[in-house]
């Protein structure tokens, strides 16, 4: 699959600004207190938003893009804590901070019955990681702020990724997938087996592909 090139880039950094102006406002009567107690602002911006149409892979956002996005993400998470702050109960916020697939990043939260929500979203690895906030340039301070628990960035799939024949258009498409998933198995992976079966599904596979650090404040 090749890379696209990413042209337009002070088009982008406004779409940035736009993204991050939108964010701040947590509003929290429509999202958290009437709707479904948790809420989180993705990178809603071109081309790191949406699927490809085209057979390409977006590269992920570097240098000066990379900085404007996570000083939004920085903002967000600021503005929503002094909100949140304010409702005088428990909550979770976290920026969920990703490498090397940045552009998954975001600000999550929660409160009520839903505040331990994501406290196992992410498989916490034995062997950790520490941040290293040089790589941030001048929002390093910023970061330095924040304590970040390292977790493991991984695709997961599970024993019925395959399916039954019937669903695929032809015989040779049942086929195909059969062999891609084969040999997906074969690459270094976590299997974990559940003690009570969700539906079909009796265990699942997971392929780290980065790292991710979620980023709270006191």
């Amino acid at each position: 699959m090749r890379k696209k090139k990413i042209r337009g880039h002070k088009r982008r950094w406004k779409e940035i600004e736009s993204w991050r102006l939108d964010n701040l406002d947590l509003n929290l009567t429509d999202y958290l207190l009437n709707e479904r107690d948790r809420y989180y602002a993705k990178i809603r911006v071109h081309p790191w938003s949406g699927l490809s149409l085209t057979n390409s892979m977006t590269p992920e956002p570097t240098r000066k893009t990379k900085q404007k996005i996570l000083k939004g993400l920085l903002d967000i998470y600021e503005a929503w804590k002094s909100q949140l702050d304010k409702l005088g109960q428990p909550y979770y916020l976290k920026i969920w901070l990703f490498e090397p697939r940045f552009s998954q990043s975001q600000v999550v939260c929660a409160i009520g019955d839903n505040v331990d929500f994501y406290e196992n979203t992410f498989f916490n690895p034995e062997k950790s990681k520490v941040l290293n906030e040089d790589n941030y340039g001048e929002l390093q301070g910023r970061l330095e702020s924040f304590i970040w628990e390292y977790r493991l960035d991984e695709d997961h799939y599970d024993n019925t990724e395959v399916g039954e024949p019937e669903i695929y258009a032809s015989r040779q498409d049942y086929e195909d997938i059969k062999i891609w998933f084969a040999k997906l198995l074969k690459k270094p992976h976590r299997t974990s087996k559940f003690k009570e079966p969700i539906g079909d599904i009796t265990e699942s596979f997971s392929f780290k592909r980065g790292d991710i650090w979620l980023g709270g404040q006191k």
